[in-house]
């Protein structure tokens, strides 16, 4: 029978392992790829303070008017580039896709073996897009945006928490992982002014509050 020590020590262990994988949804892992680092803090509120405020509008919207997963290099395509970038250890066939490798959503912390458990999530989505200004683009610029690899548009991250973002904004989704918001929010603001894109009166608030916060 273990002693009052060896049962204070087995009780320390557990907690520490507790407190382990509570971190894990915090802290992304050392050789997790990353997106294109997003703006400074200050610099996104500078940005933010100069985007015009305007009510959305998705009259029209049509996902195919934003023709994505194009080719980028040889057989790859935008996806296949962004799960090459993103991943670690990934492994592709003569088609380019991934037979192997490992992915982390730092949405939500998860890992993933099999690439079809992983979407290249728009940060700013398509119909937000739309929503804010790209309906008035011509076809071309709508595909940079779609298949945008320099700036901070495009990562990999769970199929599932990315179908539950679906099209809203930073007013109405954030990820899970917290440690995650001030990256989120740089990366939306420096995307919205790149392209010229307006914001909502509930978006603008949501992101001067994340962004004070950073």
């Amino acid at each position: 029978m273990p002693t009052r020590y060896a049962r204070r020590r087995l009780g320390i262990a557990a907690a520490a392992g507790a407190l382990l994988s509570f971190a894990a949804l915090f802290q992304a892992p050392a050789a997790s790829a990353a997106l294109p680092t997003p703006v400074s803090a200050a610099t996104a509120r500078t940005y933010l303070a100069s985007l015009p405020v305007a009510t959305e509008d998705r009259t029209g919207y049509n996902r195919d008017l934003f023709p994505h997963w194009i080719t980028v290099s040889g057989t790859c395509n935008t996806r296949e580039t962004v799960l090459k970038r993103d991943g670690s250890n990934v492994v592709t066939d003569s088609s380019c896709y991934a037979t192997s490798g490992s992915w982390y959503s730092p949405y939500d912390g998860a890992t993933w073996t099999a690439a079809s458990d992983v979407d290249i999530d728009h940060l700013v989505p398509l119909a937000e897009a739309w929503d804010s200004g790209a309906d008035s683009w011509t076809t071309s610029r709508r595909q940079a945006f779609a298949n945008d690899l320099t700036r901070p548009q495009l990562l990999a991250v769970t199929d599932d928490v990315n179908q539950a973002k679906g099209d809203k904004d930073p007013a109405e989704w954030m990820p899970a992982r917290t440690a995650y918001h001030c990256t989120y929010v740089r990366a939306w603001v420096q995307v919205k002014y790149y392209y010229g894109l307006s914001v909502d009166s509930a978006e603008k608030s949501a992101l001067q509050n994340r962004l004070a916060a950073c």
